[in-house]
């Protein structure tokens, strides 16, 4: 999983460097704080730690415009700490609020490396032991809402404060669906 996310970074770099501003619009990186308490505080104590969080957005086309002009992004995460991984692509809006504030919600969809099921069977000590530190996923995919609070500095940079919701929501797969609740803050770097 760590190789494709690295080579996502890769290729994402290589059209970034190539690309010219008409198609990728901006750049944002920071830092979350993974699974922590929002809803649903039952799994909030498993897999705690840091993330290196990235999107690379592009410019929205033109048949978009019909659902409010969304930015198509790939994105990645990697947890510091070797818990769950994940990378994906989705749409990104944006819609300003007040002077330089924007509200940034957006969908998609990721593939990560985290734990799908216990490897114990049911009633194993072993297995009560296990699920203690491990969040259950459930499905390999998932899907990914994020909602921030965007603010512009200048034409360029910008900062954010995000909530990362990621679950497979009984659609992408059946029974466990612990699901990941990430919260961070992230630098953005404009293009266009």
């Amino acid at each position: 999983m760590r190789r494709i996310l690295i080579a996502s970074a890769i290729a994402a770099a290589g059209v970034s460097g190539s690309a010219s501003a008409d198609l990728v619009s901006e750049v944002r990186l920071g830092v979350m704080q993974e699974n922590v308490c929002v809803l649903d505080c039952d799994n909030a104590n498993k897999e705690p730690g840091q993330s290196i969080n990235g999107d690379l957005l592009f410019t929205s086309p033109h048949f978009l415009k019909v659902i409010w002009s969304p930015k198509p992004y790939i994105m990645g995460s990697t947890s510091l700490q070797g818990d769950t991984s994940f990378g994906g692509f989705g749409l990104h809006w944006s819609f300003p609020v007040a002077g330089k504030w924007a509200f940034e919600p957006s969908f998609g969809y990721i593939i990560h490396d985290g734990v799908l099921e216990s490897p114990y069977p049911q009633g194993d000590p072993r297995g009560d032991a296990y699920t203690e530190d491990h969040v259950l996923l459930g499905s390999r995919d998932l899907f990914r809402t994020t909602f921030s609070a965007h603010r512009e500095f200048n034409d360029t940079w910008g900062m954010e404060l995000m909530y990362e919701h990621l679950s497979h929501g009984q659609v992408l797969g059946n029974g466990r669906n612990q699901g990941l609740d990430n919260v961070g803050v992230r630098v953005s770097y404009r293009f266009d």
